[in-house]
């Protein structure tokens, strides 16, 4: 795992054809992520993650690169409250407050203890997951938990793009059509939508946080700088940590 510091896809019929469509993973309409509205942490993760904080993770590796081509991509585990990857072994506690897993590991579940499809099944966490079709800023109440969905891989890919599977956090432009203007080097881009995508968790533990994924390529935050050949799977995304029982972020 590498060190993180802060400044911080219908149905196909192959394998095959899902690992070349992020492998063989755009210069128009640049999206611009928010500029935050609060201060971002300096410090690096090493202990709890502060409650009422803008933190930001930069280059989260969360799927390597030999896994990535060879087309094998087991769950990461990651917990926020504490700023750190959790080993697979301890997919069944409460350690984990996110899991990405699925097709490139871009599909995102909570850690729920009660959903039997769910990696955390009877491991102790009360966790769940849901996202909102809204800007970062403009989320101020934290949904309901019965809101909150707790099944496996329940984020993932957004209807705006190609194999969308409902609202989701990234759009993934197959042709290079959608925002690349039909560029060879801009087909199979995945953009995350930090401008119009808000991500709400109740990490394992009750607490609630309010995520905004800004990229899942190595160094680069805008569309313009994302082409097909861009190291991906490395996320940057900015969080805000809140204590059970809040209603407002």
């Amino acid at each position: 795992m590498k060190s993180v510091t802060t400044n911080r896809i219908p149905i196909i019929s192959s394998l095959a054809l899902l690992v070349f469509m992020f492998s063989s993973c755009s210069k128009e309409n640049d999206v611009q992520p928010d500029t935050p509205q609060k201060p971002v942490t300096e410090e690096p993760f090493k202990g709890t993650a502060p409650f009422n904080t803008l933190t930001r993770i930069t280059n989260l590796q969360i799927t390597k690169e030999d896994a990535l081509y060879a087309g094998v991509t087991p769950p990461f585990y990651y917990s926020l409250e504490n700023n750190k990857a959790i080993s697979p072994d301890q997919a069944k506690t409460a350690d984990w407050d996110i899991a990405f897993d699925g097709i490139f590991n871009s599909f995102l579940e909570g850690n729920s203890s009660t959903d039997k499809s769910n990696k955390g099944f009877r491991g102790g966490g009360n966790g769940g997951i849901l996202i909102l079709p809204l800007p970062f800023d403009q989320v101020t109440t934290i949904p309901a938990d019965s809101e909150f969905k707790t099944k496996s891989r329940a984020v993932g890919s957004d209807d705006a793009g190609a194999f969308g599977e409902g609202v989701g956090w990234y759009l993934y432009d197959y042709g290079g059509t959608i925002r690349g203007g039909g560029a060879i080097d801009k087909k199979h881009v995945a953009y995350a939508m930090p401008e119009t995508r808000t991500i709400i968790l109740r990490t394992a533990k009750g607490n609630y946080a309010k995520i905004k994924i800004i990229s899942c390529y190595k160094d680069v935050l805008t569309a313009d700088k994302m082409f097909k050949d861009t190291p991906k799977m490395f996320l940057t995304f900015d969080f805000i940590l809140l204590p059970k029982g809040s209603t407002k972020f």
